[in-house]
Order: C-alpha cells, then structure tokens, then sequence
C-alpha cells in the first residue's frame, strides 16, 4: 500500500534584527522536527532575516504555510497572503495551504503559566495581578483578541486579576498597567509577556515595567513544549482545509 507524501511545512516568522529572536525560531523548529522527524520543515521570514517566504517555497510543488505568529494582525490577514497570492501567479502549478495564527488557544495560555512558575510565582496566587502584555497591533481585532485572553485566564484562576497591556500601537502601556495596578492595592503584580521571541519589546517591557514597580517579568514564550504541540496542531488544520489558499 503507497502512502500519500507528507506535505512540508513552512512556517513563517516575523523578523527581528536581534540574532536571539532567529535563534529561537530554529529551537522551536529543531523540537517540531523532534516530534516529527517525517516532516520537512522550512523556516521563512517576513522582515530582517533570510529567507523570504518566496525563497522557501522555490523547490516546493506543495506546502503547508504557517505563521508563527500569536494573534491574527496585519501580517496574517494581509503580508502573508499576499506573498503567496504572488508566489502562486508566477508558479500557477504551486499548491498552498495556509494554516491560522498559533493564537488565541488555550496551549499558549499554559505556556504563558509554565514561564510564570519558572519564574516563581505559584499559579493563581490571589495576591498576585499579572500583566498580560503583546506587541500590540495597529488591528484593534488583534488587540481585542489579547483582551478577551486576559478575561478567559482570570476566569480561569484566582489571580487578584490578569489585565492587558500594549507594547506599541495600542494603551495602556505595561508601565502604566503595572503603576496602576499597585495604585489600587494590588499585592504583587506581575508581568507575563504574551511574546513569542527575545528582542526589543522583551527588552522594553522587562525594563520599564520593573521600573515601575513590576514584581517579576517571565520570559517569552520561546521554545515552549506547548508550542511544539501548537505548531503541529495547527499544520494539521491547515491539512484539514480549514484555509486554501490556492491549487492547481
């Protein structure tokens, strides 16, 4: 009995000038490849590193793509598909499918609680508020989505409360959610970043937020285990259907 091949993966970050974001990127992948060691997995980028998405899917005549990225913003709804709209009218006989963001899904918010934990902080400790903070997006959906996140994550536990923040594009900042917060009594406040790689925002936020009085930052998600779990997940969906992008 033939088996169908196993179709690559191509998965599609956002970009960084800062070498410790690329790395990151590999070591997640490298794990995916742990999982799977069946699968060919391709890395892209969209801004600041090598390759372009172009570039990946030039000796491809089928791929899953996948962003690797955390909410459905600019990118996801308008750079990327764009980028394959192109790729698919110069190779016509090229297929795609493209899969969803990695967020919103409940795997990220136990990676957010697993960088939490190894930071220290006991989860739902009622004494503590967390900041949830994203890059923040021009996509007010985007930013919604990160504030629907919070709400879910304080139902879930009994955390004094868990509230959004905003690196860029959007309010409040994450200094001035943590200034906040411990003007209104709260114990112990504490910041989780809600990012996938090291970098500017993380620098940012991990240094204006302790400033203001933050307790403790986590890290970034990174090469979380959950994340392995997610990326395959969501190649599966894309193998599913859930979005075509083109075919011929």
């Amino acid at each position: 009995m033939r088996h169908s091949p196993v179709i690559p993966l191509v998965a599609v970050a956002h970009g960084s000038r800062d070498p410790r974001a690329a790395a990151v990127v590999t070591t997640l992948l490298d794990q995916v490849r742990l999982a799977r060691p069946d699968l060919d997995i391709r890395t892209a980028y969209l801004d600041h590193a090598p390759p372009t998405l172009a570039k990946a899917l030039a000796t491809l005549d089928t791929a899953v793509v996948l962003p690797l990225l955390l909410t459905a913003a600019y990118h996801t709804r308008v750079d990327i598909p764009a980028a394959l709209r192109e790729a698919t009218t110069r190779r016509p006989r090229l297929t795609i499918s493209l899969g969803p963001a990695l967020g919103p899904h409940p795997l990220l918010t136990t990676a957010l609680e697993r960088r939490l934990t190894e930071a220290g902080i006991p989860l739902g400790e009622p004494e503590t508020a967390v900041v949830l903070v994203s890059a923040g997006s021009s996509d007010a959906r985007a930013n919604q989505t990160i504030t629907r996140l919070a709400s879910q994550w304080s139902r879930s536990r009994s955390w004094w409360s868990v509230t959004p923040a905003f690196a860029s594009a959007a309010t409040p900042t994450p200094e001035a959610e943590v200034t906040r917060l411990l003007r209104a009594g709260a114990p112990r406040v504490v910041v989780a970043p809600y990012l996938l790689a090291p970098g500017y925002f993380a620098d940012k936020v991990t240094k204006e937020t302790t400033a203001a009085g933050a307790h403790t930052v986590s890290d970034v998600l990174g090469a979380a285990p959950e994340l392995t779990t997610l990326i395959l997940r969501r190649y599966t969906e894309a193998l599913h259907g859930q979005i075509h992008v083109a075919s011929a």
